[in-house]
Parts: structure tokens; sequence; C-alpha cells
């Protein structure tokens, strides 16, 4: 089997040298690198296999892997990685790794799979790191289960230990900002000879790397602009707007704006558009678990088209936070004329219309669809929530399920933002909005389905009332 160049330093070093050097430039710079396996040994070079790093950007799907070559030491069925890095006013790194049926020392260590993720972000404003998602299925140690924990240790009998996704996150808020994080799914020490290794070796697998660090912020004076213009000397952002969770960093890098393509939409009366431009798929999954978000569920629709597809305004208002999130990755919001507010996260690049405080038309090009943020490892799509005004106090929970609206929206309907199906999760208190009522199902005869419509506000309660509504010839359907 042919391997991986070796590594030349380990990557820590390389991770702090990297970031010592960012410090005393004061330069923006990001990384990010990911190793499926490291073996070491005393007075041998290093085994690595599947390396990556970034820049520029990497995303395999890698075979199989064995060492030596019948797999006595270490056997992995199939890994996966990705690396990408970029770097600016706001810079972000993100790299993970993956692999599925995992055994060291012919089985007395297996895992069923693990899934390691490093992301960090650094701006004008904070710089943070996070290896949350990274998780371990299947953990078996000399036979017996182990359910993983982070910075867990477990004894190998007398001849070694077994470190459970070891991990470091640091940052620091003074300029220039600069954020770094590493984790590893496990790694085995060797206390004496054992498996054909020498006492002092080390195995390491599924080690993944970020750093970045931001520009240093520069002030530059408010440029004057003519009353006509729509552009406001300084950023707007909307009082009452709703937190949306992870840390969160303005600015936009300018080699993320990219030229936006003429398009036509279909407006509806009342004046939106549909947000992606061109073929797309969606479901309704409002409600659905999420578990890197607060209350654990999903407060928006994941609209799927591909990469680089343009997005566009939903009504006339203006745009505001625009800039990284950590969870959203590159992401923005606007605000309709009305006050009602629009969330559009994991952006690939913007428009140059995504500016804080500038005024927009229903249709124009803000961005362009991707998969930044928490998305990295999902396929591309564009996360979209509607907070209406009335829900404003509620926070980032004053959310209704986009699902109706986008399916109104690309008929060029309108459907009040009243009508909205809001979630409140179980034991939240009930009042005027109540919590979704529980899945069923529903069986309805017609004699005329053409003029029905679920999207009718108040249709399925009639329905569930048993008044039905009337046909278009004046009588009821049945």
């Amino acid at each position: 089997m042919r391997r991986a160049p070796l590594l030349a330093v380990p990557l820590l070093v390389v991770l702090v040298v990297s970031l010592g050097a960012a410090a005393a430039q004061q330069q923006p710079a990001a990384s990010a690198s990911a190793v499926i396996s490291l073996l070491t040994q005393p007075g041998l070079p290093d085994e690595v296999s599947f390396s990556a790093t970034a820049p520029p950007t990497a995303d395999q799907v890698l075979p199989a892997y064995a060492y030596p070559d019948d797999g006595s030491i270490i056997r992995i069925g199939s890994a996966t990685q990705r690396v990408v890095a970029q770097a600016g006013v706001s810079s972000s790194a993100q790299a993970g790794a993956g692999a599925l049926a995992v055994s060291l020392f012919g089985g007395e260590i297996t895992m069923d799979s693990f899934t390691v993720r490093a992301g960090v972000a650094a701006g004008s404003v904070s710089a943070s790191g996070d290896i949350s998602a990274s998780s371990i299925s299947g953990l078996t140690v000399l036979g017996q289960p182990v359910a993983p924990a982070p910075n867990l240790v477990v004894p190998l009998a007398d001849w070694g230990s077994l470190e459970i996704l070891g991990s470091n996150v640091e940052s620091s808020q003074d300029p220039p900002r600069l954020a770094s994080a590493t984790v590893t799914a496990i790694r085995v020490k060797l206390l004496s000879d054992h498996g054909g290794l020498p006492a002092g070796s080390s195995i390491e697998l599924g080690t993944v790397s970020a750093a970045a660090s931001a520009a240093p912020a520069v002030i530059a004076p408010p440029t004057p602009v003519s009353p006509t213009s729509g552009t406001p000397t300084t950023p707007v952002v909307p009082a009452g707007t709703p937190r949306e969770p992870g840390a969160s960093i303005p600015g936009v890098p300018p080699e993320l704006v990219h030229p936006a393509p003429a398009v036509t939409a279909q407006l509806t009366g009342a004046g939106y558009v549909f947000p992606v431009f061109g073929p797309v798929s969606f479901g309704d999954t409002f409600g659905a678990y999420r578990g890197d978000v607060p209350g654990g569920w999903h407060h928006g629709e994941d609209i799927f088209a591909p990469l680089g597809t343009p997005l566009l305004a939903v009504a006339d208002g203006t745009v505001f936070s625009v800039g990284w999130n950590q969870i959203g990755g590159w992401r923005l919001w606007l605000r309709d004329n009305a006050g009602n507010e629009f969330y559009y996260a994991h952006l690939s690049a913007y428009a140059p219309l995504a500016v804080d405080g500038r005024r927009v038309k229903a249709g124009d090009v803000l961005g362009f669809m991707g998969k930044t943020g928490d998305a990295e490892f999902s396929p591309v799509h564009l996360h979209f929530e509607i907070h209406p005004v009335g829900l404003l106090s509620r926070g980032y929970d004053g959310a209704i399920a986009p699902y109706p609206f986008l399916t109104a929206w690309r008929r060029a309907q309108d459907i009040s933002f009243a009508a909205g199906r809001v979630y409140l999760p179980a034991g939240a208190a009930t009042g005027a909005l109540n919590v979704a009522p529980p899945a069923a199902a529903v069986l309805l005869e017609a004699a005329d389905i053409s003029s029905t419509s679920g999207l009718v506000p108040g249709s399925l309660q009639s329905t569930l009332t048993g008044r039905a509504p009337k046909s278009p010839t004046g009588g009821q359907d049945r």
C-alpha cells in the first residue's frame, strides 16, 4: 500500500509556530489540517496515513488502510477528510476527519466509527474555537464497551493507556485576535512492548487542527452618500433583533464578495419572493432535533440547490448582521418594511449588496448557496428562518415554520405571517400560541379537490371541526 509522505514536524508544533507568526506579523491567517492515523515508534520515522492541510481546500473520501499489510496493528475500513481555511478581515478554518470499521491490535480496540471536527473563527470583535461536534460510536476496549467522553483516559491492562477525544481549544481576545482548536479521536500510548510495537510507541487516530488570526481593524472615515443611494453612512442593526446562537464576527473578506448575476424573480402580490433562484428541493423539518442550538430544535428550513446558486432578498428591506457565525457560517439577516426578519445561513459568498444597513429590493441577489459553519459535512443548502415582527419579543425562539410560506412563494402566492406554525418545546408556557399537536394523519374526501389547498388559513382547522370548506359551486365538499 502506498503511504502518504511523512510529516516533517509534529502537528502541534506547526500549529504553535503558525499562531506565533500570525501574532508577530499581525497579518490575517487561517490553516487547517487532518490526519487519519499517525504511528510513532522510538528511533523510526513516523508512519502517517492520509494527511491533508489547508489552504487549499481539500475534501475527499479515502480507501481502506492497513498497517502492516496484514492489518495486525491498524485497520481502517474507509475514511473521509475535509479541510478549509479562509483568511481575511474575518478569518475562519474548519477541519474534519472520519472513519468506519476501525480496529487496533487485531481487535483489542475497535470502533464502529469516529468523527472529529475542529472549527475556529477570528475577527474584529472576538475569536472562538469549537470541537463539540466530535464523537465516537461503538467503542470497545479489551472486549468491554466504553462510553466515550472528552479527555477520558482508559488503562490498557499493564501495557498502555487509551486517551479518548483528547482536545484543546484556545483563543485570544486581545488584538490581533487568535483562535486554535485540536481534537484527536483516540490516542494509544504503550508502556511496554505490545502487538509488535516497542514501549514508548503511540498511535493516534483522527487528529484535526484549525487555527485563525484576524486582520488588524482598519478604521476609515465614513464615506458621504447621496440621500437617494439607499446606503447609510453607518451600519444599522434593528432594535430587538434575535440573537442567533454561536459566536459571531462581523465583516466579510473582500475575496468573498462576488459579482451578482442578473436574475428575474416572480413576486407575490404583497411583494415577497422565494429566497433561492432556480430549481430547489426542501421539506418540513421545522422543530426537528438539532443538538447545536439552544433548545435543541430546528428554527428554520433547509433548502437544497447546487453550490453557488444565487440567494435572493425575499422582500424589500434592510440587510444587517453580515459576517461569520460559529453555527451559521457566513450568514446575513434581512428585515422587511413591516419589521419581519429573515435569516440566511451557510453562504459560500456574498453579493455586493450584502452590506450592513443596505436597502434592497425583493429579488435582489444577496449571496450564494454554500455549506459553511456547522453545515460543512452536509449537502449544500441554505438554512432559512422567518421571525415575524409579532414574535421578536421571544428572541431567537420567535420563529415560525417556513415551509408553507416557501411553498406559497414558489407559486407567487401570499400567506399571512399570523397563520404561521409556531413551535414551543414541551413544558413551555402556553398561551395564545400553543405547542404544535402531535403528528397524526387526517383522511379527507372530496368530490372536487382542484381548489383545495392546505395553504389556505383555517382550512385544516375547518376540516378537523367537521365544517368542510364550500366547493366552487356553493355546495359542501365531502
